[in-house]
């Protein structure tokens, strides 16, 4: 996030008193979202627009709620019924929907660097909503607030990340975010889906899962892409679980207190077992309530410092 909040393009070089920021407000908005009216004037009159060119469930329709619950209004745009198909190029789209005046683009984009190149060209603030395989920072905060509700604290917190760590923008805002507030972050899967010179992360990096678990607090589960099958860069998909599955028989080995996430979609029965989703260890379905009050008070901060107390 800029120094005066108006873009948010990544959880790298965030420093950790911004990072907090989001959180205490996201918390506060959070109790909002249990009103029977569960919506406050903090960004009436403001225009969002989601500008999402990849497919996406989670992460558009919880953008869509908090801007609602902000009572911003909203315009959302659909790649496969636009103009881009017909040779549109991404800066053209994004300055004619500017020239409507909007005060916030949300984008979602295949291409990694995406909402940087917006926010060169855009007077609008950015918002990214994951640009290629290099960062979803409102998903890194929203697993963020899920442990600092757990947890109270991130310093010494040891957090394993387990699976496509190198085509995971998931997996890079954790670990970046996780490592300013503190925490003590691992990677673990097959050597041909993690990064080159891993350890320049900052991160401890395992081959072997079940000693990677040995000591974990957190295991966040990443969804394996099943088109990394086809092009060499996974065994089976049997073998995959065999070998890094987190399953039944291998939570029932750890502490009772590990706390099991996963950003979704789920691939039951590959990176995660059904009933490890589906236990008390669990907190998947927080992580998607925490995506709301993370995204209001993300939304809430762009706008500038002017607004820096939530509306009660």
């Amino acid at each position: 996030m800029s120094s005066n909040r108006k873009h948010l393009l990544g959880l790298e070089g965030v420093s950790r008193e911004d990072i907090q920021t989001i959180l205490d407000s996201a918390l506060s908005f959070k109790e909002i979202l249990q009103r029977p009216i569960p919506k406050v004037p903090a960004l009436r009159g403001v225009t969002v627009v989601n500008l999402f060119f990849e497919p996406s469930t989670r992460t558009r329709i919880s953008f869509e709620l908090a801007e609602k619950r902000l009572s911003a209004d909203t315009v959302n745009f659909s790649s496969s019924t636009s103009s881009v198909k017909k040779g549109e190029t991404l800066k053209d789209t994004a300055r004619n929907i500017e020239a409507m005046k909007i005060d916030i683009v949300v984008i979602r984009h295949s291409y990694p660097g995406a909402p940087h190149f917006l926010a060169n060209w855009l007077n609008a603030s950015i918002i990214n909503a994951g640009d290629g395989a290099h960062e979803h920072p409102t998903q890194g905060l929203l697993d963020l607030l899920t442990l600092y509700e757990k947890f109270g604290s991130f310093d010494g917190l040891k957090v394993l990340i387990v699976g496509d760590i190198s085509h995971s923008r998931v997996a890079r805002s954790n670990i970046f975010g996780l490592n300013t507030m503190g925490a003590d972050v691992s990677i673990c899967g097959p050597g041909t889906l993690l990064p080159y010179q891993a350890e320049s992360l900052g991160v401890r990096v395992y081959s072997d899962l079940d000693e990677a678990i040995k000591n974990a607090d957190v295991i966040n589960v990443l969804r394996i892409q099943l088109e990394r099958q086809g092009k060499g860069l996974l065994p089976s998909l049997r073998e995959y679980r065999n070998l890094f599955g987190i399953t039944r028989e291998r939570l029932k080995k750890l502490d009772p207190g590990v706390v099991i996430m996963h950003p979704g979609p789920i691939n039951r029965g590959v990176e995660i077992d059904s009933d490890v989703a589906d236990s008390k260890q669990s907190v998947i379905l927080h992580q998607v309530t925490n995506g709301v009050a993370v995204r209001m008070a993300v939304l809430y901060h762009v706008m500038g410092s002017e607004r820096s107390e939530v509306p009660e």
